[in-house]
């Protein structure tokens, strides 16, 4: 795909929706890596229904180590592999006491380190709590980056190296954002709604539907 195409197709995702948001619910950068780490392999549907009831009564790094493992688990019990991910929160949570002032750090390497987080969700943090121009590439980018040919790779790391290049400064911030609705809504995995997308005449995917 050519600059022209991709730039008339971040122009029209950004006038379809200028200020995009995270679906996940949060208030603070906590609140926020609470809900990412909830959210591997499961969907934001689901985490929003566990954290509305667990965030009132635990939603800093001392309150969910004062609620203990087995109390977070009876909070996240709806969501997948929630043992895992309750020993995850409540071992991070005691890092960020010990070792960032109970702050969740702007720092990529030192939010890696955290149990359960990985690159995709350091490049939320960084992108929906601190504004960094960072781009999470899950299974939905991954699939509409290389469906629509906007920026092909054979791995969300390639894919996440390809945007880096291929989309200007002014539109980092948010295109993450467009391209992960594109793709839970419109350029959906099973049967894309190519009658309904914005930018069907610009796609190369070859077997659109109608």
């Amino acid at each position: 795909m050519n600059k022209t195409k991709r730039l008339e197709i971040l122009t029209r995702l950004r006038d379809d929706n200028p200020n995009p948001k995270s679906e996940l619910e949060y208030t603070t950068p906590f609140e926020l890596l609470v809900a990412v780490t909830l959210s591997a392999q499961a969907t934001d549907v689901g985490v929003n229904k566990a954290t509305r009831k667990l965030f009132p009564v635990a939603n800093t790094p001392e309150a969910i180590v004062a609620l203990g493992v087995e109390g977070l688990k009876e909070y996240i019990k709806t969501i997948g592999l929630f043992n895992s991910k309750a020993n995850n929160v409540h071992k991070l949570s005691q890092i960020l006491i010990d070792k960032h002032g109970s702050e969740v750090p702007q720092d990529r390497e030192a939010l890696e380190a955290l149990p359960g987080v990985g690159r995709k969700t350091a490049n939320v943090v960084l992108n929906c709590a601190f504004g960094w121009p960072t781009i999470a590439v899950d299974t939905h980018i991954f699939r509409v980056s290389n469906r629509t040919k906007f920026a092909m790779g054979k791995d969300v790391v390639a894919v996440e190296e390809k945007l880096e290049k291929v989309v200007p400064k002014a539109f980092k911030v948010d295109v993450h954002h467009w391209l992960i609705l594109h793709g839970r809504y419109i350029c959906t995995a099973r049967k894309p709604k190519c009658g309904s997308c914005i930018i069907e005449d610009l796609c190369e995917f070859k077997e659109k539907t109608d």
